[in-house]
């Protein structure tokens, strides 16, 4: 129980976070960290043991059995890695958030939207039933949107967070259809019973459309070309925000999406060059974005593109040790930037600027931030002894010995060389800089300890697992087994020799050392290309969306009640016709129901109550004929052992007659508006939509696709629903919320009626006065 234990300690966050403001100031930071660093514990330490023993730690409560839906939760490797970056990280930076937010009016939304996050992405982490996973998929966008929203009164945040919220929910639309195409070839839901059943999914006929969804779900949520576009506008978002959900966590999620389906749907021809080439693609167009820019935060937002990429790429080669490699950067990944973006946020509430251009020499201001950003470089830039540095190493061990080795060594080569460049450009500059003018911008000051203790402290542990790599070794090799679903132990060096790896990132050092510095000279030149930017093309389709929208909003809700009608007619015809067709051989059979006079009777009473409606010049007559058809309709219910539908409709024809009989008696003389022409297409499209009910209503008679439900219902009537009453049971039971919907609108129309007489009553009383 040690799962959902976890999940209740963050989901009680939610409401503490919502009265924070009531805690003082001196404590808020650390009560506000506690639930996530409880969190972090239990993860870390029983979980923790129960994983690399061997021993997934499991749990399973009936939800929903009927659907075969269960609260299954499940740690395995790579949810371990990823609950103990969310709660580990998280932790700090709800420290951090008191700090940085402490002015804000609503802070304690933010952090009540924080911890909601938190909860469904470790939700994510620990769910093994599919659609349980969906559910907290979908909840790490809802609550991604309040976070980028979170400045609503900012036109371009809520712009920002709705393509964020558009962009994954389409791809979680399409991460739903794959999961359920999964289940049906495996014919179970749990994660860890398709790891375990040895079914052979790539061999199904259903294997592209599943890896397609998948694919768009992950690559939508993680940003890989082309839906790249979405990360760098989410930057509109909060700095702890983005320290905490666009480079450490939620953009980690559909690289953890991939990661978990790799022992399912990886080692394919389609799983390779999609993920090497979006991955490529992407490693490189974060780049080039970040280049581009002065903003702290844009910088780094494009570095964690180009991260994510490069993840993408590795998961793509899929071998041993480019999985391995993928850990190792992810871990030093999440660790170093989110300790820059916390620090790009110290030095913007510090200094009123993100501008790299015009800051420097904030190291004697802010020694602190100073060291944490320092270190964080150091690592992000794989300079030995640093995590960073080992894991640059393993991605060069995997890409030279893999197909297309040069090809892909290349790429990153210089993917990496940018990554070096920007680093210096966004945490390196700002400090050591000596040169500048200190009037554009505020005199600065080192932030509070809220603020300065989590880069000191992920910054460090960059150095510590650096140094002592195989700290870090049981938890890499544990969410490597999870990917091959085979045992994994290689240990992690720091130090392998003088080889062709080694040499590969001296190389990439210099080229980034020499792209750092001719950045401005770089920056200009790409300035001059014009390439249309996926936000552009998101915009533009969009506003098409919206155009058509519009359009057919004026086509459909156009205020005359023929139009509606009309489209409602066509439609049901246009499907009924369809059936017919699917369907066209008539063998009725026994299943038609015996002559009936009392029904034939009435059925003309209702023919010729229909045609005197149609033809009078009377509106009482023509609302009297209808009612004949009405009523007309109750009797056939009645006829056909249908009390209740007859009791309904008796008391819907009485309302409605009443309450047409009213707007009646205020409306002028009767005019005829319509023409000849009209009533003749209206009448003949009215015997033609009739016909073809009549023959849709026969041939359903005659067809049976399933047992009948009738005989079921029945039996299920007393044991289920402890009645011998089965028509009572249907309504109470059953379809308990359509009868509760009947009785609402029965209720609304008699009160209507009611306020009709009421103030008809006033007004014939003033009138007599």
């Amino acid at each position: 129980m040690l799962l959902i234990s976890t999940l209740l300690i963050l989901l009680l966050a939610v409401p503490l976070a919502t009265v924070s403001g009531r805690i003082p100031k001196a404590l808020r930071s650390w009560v506000l960290a506690l639930p996530a660093l409880a969190a972090f514990v239990i993860i870390l330490g029983p979980l923790g043991s129960q994983v690399l023993s061997g021993n997934q730690p499991s749990v399973s409560l009936e939800w929903v059995p009927q659907l075969d839906l269960q609260l299954a939760l499940a740690l395995n490797g790579v949810g371990w890695m990823l609950a103990l970056l969310v709660t580990g990280i998280g932790a700090l930076i709800m420290a951090y958030a008191s700090g940085y937010m402490d002015k804000y009016p609503h802070a304690h939304r933010l952090y009540a939207y924080l911890y909601l996050f938190m909860l469904a992405m470790v939700g994510l982490a620990f769910a093994d039933h599919l659609l349980i996973f969906f559910i907290f998929w979908e909840l790490t966008s809802i609550s991604s949107y309040l976070l980028i929203g979170f400045n609503h009164e900012n036109e371009s945040a809520r712009r920002n967070a709705l393509q964020a919220l558009l962009v994954t929910g389409m791809g979680g639309m399409a991460l739903l259809a794959g999961l359920i195409l999964l289940s049906n070839v495996t014919e179970t839901w749990l994660l860890s019973e398709i790891y375990s059943s040895g079914i052979d999914v790539t061999a199904s006929g259903a294997y592209p459309a599943i890896f397609t969804l998948i694919a768009l779900g992950a690559f939508t949520k993680s940003a890989q070309f082309p839906f790249h576009f979405w990360l760098p506008n989410a930057m509109s978002a909060p700095t702890p925000v983005s320290a905490y959900l666009h480079s450490a966590t939620m953009v980690k999620a559909g690289i953890f999406l991939l990661a978990i389906m790799f022992p399912i749907l990886g080692g394919t021809v389609a799983w390779t060059y999609t993920l090497s080439i979006a991955g490529s693609i992407t490693l490189l167009l974060g780049g080039y974005f970040g280049l581009k820019q002065n903003d702290l935060k844009k910088i780094l937002a494009g570095t964690t593109l180009s991260v994510l990429g490069l993840l993408t790429l590795l998961l793509g080669i899929g071998s041993e040790k480019a999985l391995l490699a993928a850990i190792v950067f992810l871990i030093g990944h999440a660790l170093y930037k989110a300790t820059l973006f916390m620090v790009a946020g110290s030095i913007d509430h510090s200094t009123g600027t993100r501008e790299s251009s015009i800051l420097f020499g904030l190291k004697k201001a802010m020694p602190w931030s100073a060291a944490a950003a320092t270190l964080a470089v150091a690592s992000k830039m794989g300079l030995p002894p640093f995590l960073g540095f080992i894991g640059k190493e393993y991605t060069y061990k995997a890409s030279i010995y893999g197909d297309d080795a040069w090809i892909v060594t290349s790429v990153l080569i210089l993917g990496n060389a940018i990554l070096i460049a920007l680093a210096i450009k966004a945490g390196f500059i700002p400090f050591w800089k000596k040169k500048g003018d200190p009037s554009q911008f505020k005199t600065p000051h080192e932030v509070s300890w809220s603020m300065r203790i989590g880069p000191l402290l992920l910054a460090s542990l960059s150095l510590v697992f650096g140094l002592a790599p195989a700290t870090l070794s049981p938890l890499a090799n544990a969410a490597v087994a999870t990917m091959l679903q085979q045992g994994s132990n290689t240990p992690l060096h720091l130090w392998a020799g003088l080889n062709l790896p080694l040499l590969l990132s001296v190389i990439t050092l210099a080229l980034g050392i020499f792209l750092a510095i001719t950045n401005h000279s770089i920056a200009r030149m790409l300035n001059k290309i014009t390439i249309k930017s996926g936000d552009q093309v998101y915009q533009m389709l969009l506003d098409n969306v919206l155009r058509f929208a519009r359009w057919q909003t004026r086509l459909l809700q156009s205020g005359y009640l023929r139009n509606y009608l009309l489209i409602i007619i066509i439609t049901a015809a246009v499907l009924i016709t369809f059936k017919l067709w699917r369907y066209p051989s008539f063998e009725l059979g026994d299943n038609v129901e015996s002559f009936s006079w009392p029904v034939l009777l009435t059925s003309i009473a209702m023919f010729v109550g229909i045609a005197l409606a149609a033809v009078s010049k009377n509106r009482l007559t023509a609302l009297l004929s209808l009612s004949v058809v009405g009523f007309g309709v109750a009797f056939i219910f009645a006829a056909y052992s249908a009390p209740d539908l007859a009791i309904t409709q008796v008391l819907v024809e009485t309302l409605t007659m009443t309450l047409f009989a009213w707007v009646i008696y205020k409306l002028p003389q009767f005019r005829q508006f319509s023409s000849n022409r009209i009533i003749a297409f209206d009448a003949v499209l009215s015997a033609l939509v009739g016909v073809l009910v009549t023959l849709l209503i026969l041939k359903s008679k005659a067809l049976q696709f399933a047992p009948s439900i009738s005989e079921t219902i029945a039996a299920w009537s007393y044991p289920e629903a402890h009645g011998s009453n089965v028509v009572n049971v249907i309504l109470v039971d059953f379809r308990a919320l359509d009868t509760l919907g009947e009785i609402i609108v029965l209720t609304i129309a008699a009160v209507g009626v009611w306020a009709l007489v009421k103030n008809t009553s006033k007004a014939t009383s003033k009138t007599d006065s």
